[in-house]
């Protein structure tokens, strides 16, 4: 690693986990690239810890659309060609039972900005089992990212992942006497790719990944109206001589404006190696996102 980014890598530590050691949050998403996705109510919760239920969902999810105002070198295919422009994304999730098992996909399309911005360049296919036990949360993941305008490379894989849901900061007698309006949450956890063909461990597409370790914190600076997100991911190389140790990290930091269903987020995310030098890929994100639900109503409940 160059010495730069060493002193950025050793500046922003500090920062992103001081936002994740404190009181993280019974239900986040993390969505598979440690992109971001910080929830509204209870969509979008992937593989972390729920609250009990209070209905039935038949059906949630969210749409979202993304501009990449800002790509120096986050790449448009899994082969690394192009750069991305804008990313498209439908993601739909159901309660098989209650809240210990949920199905749910993602389906995440890209273009690349060097060939007009609107055809489509890359398809990341997404479907998983999920679910929790009181603060505990699981996923059992299959992925496949391929290549849409032109033949390449196909990274596909199969991961579980436990993560652990921290209690909210707003419980605390202390912090809500202090800050009312506000809550801090977060949860960290780790997984294994127990099936990998060609999902790689580091961003210039070399090594091929083994476990990943993963947490995110969310700082409601006013009435779940405006949140401050922050995101850490880290792979490691099963091909390395210490397979356990991280080789690529991907941070991510933005913020989030809603109302009603709809959010407004900027962020920014940063992919880089750990254990050698090497290509780093950047972004920065202005992204939309819509949330919905349809709510299965029992007969007792649609009798009255």
């Amino acid at each position: 690693m160059q010495i730069h980014e060493k002193a950025r890598w050793i500046w922003w530590t500090p920062l992103l986990l001081s936002l994740l050691v404190t009181y993280p949050l019974p239900s986040q998403a993390l969505e598979k690239y440690g992109r971001a996705l910080p929830p509204i109510g209870e969509i979008g919760e992937e593989g972390v810890a729920k609250p009990e239920p209070q209905a039935q969902h038949w059906l949630r999810g969210y749409l979202l659309t993304a501009g990449f105002v800002h790509n120096p070198t986050f790449a448009a295919r899994p082969d690394n060609t192009g750069l991305v422009g804008m990313r498209h994304m439908v993601h739909l999730e159901t309660d098989l039972y209650k809240q210990y098992l949920q199905f749910y996909t993602d389906q995440n399309f890209f273009s690349d900005r060097t060939n007009g911005w609107i055809e489509l360049s890359e398809w990341d296919g997404t479907y998983a089992f999920t679910g929790s036990l009181g603060q505990w949360g699981w996923r059992l993941q299959y992925e496949r990212d391929a290549p849409l305008d032109s033949s390449g490379i196909k990274q596909v894989y199969a991961d579980t992942l436990v993560t652990y849901a921290f209690q909210n900061a707003n419980q605390v007698d202390w912090w809500r006497e202090r800050f009312p309006n506000q809550n801090l949450t977060a949860y960290a956890g780790a997984g294994w790719l127990f099936h990998n063909e060609s999902y790689f461990a580091r961003p210039d597409n070399t090594g091929r990944a083994l476990f990943r370790y993963v947490a995110h914190a969310d700082l409601d600076l006013y009435r779940n109206l405006v949140v401050l997100f922050a995101d850490m991911h880290f792979l490691t190389d099963r091909k390395s001589n210490n397979a356990v140790s991280p080789t690529e990290l991907d941070w991510i930091l933005g913020l989030a404006f809603r109302w009603g269903n709809a959010e407004l987020s900027v962020y920014h995310e940063r992919d880089l190696p750990l254990d050698r030098s090497g290509l780093v890929q950047q972004y920065t994100a202005l992204q939309l996102r819509y949330a919905f639900e349809w709510v299965r109503h029992s007969a007792a409940s649609s009798s009255r």
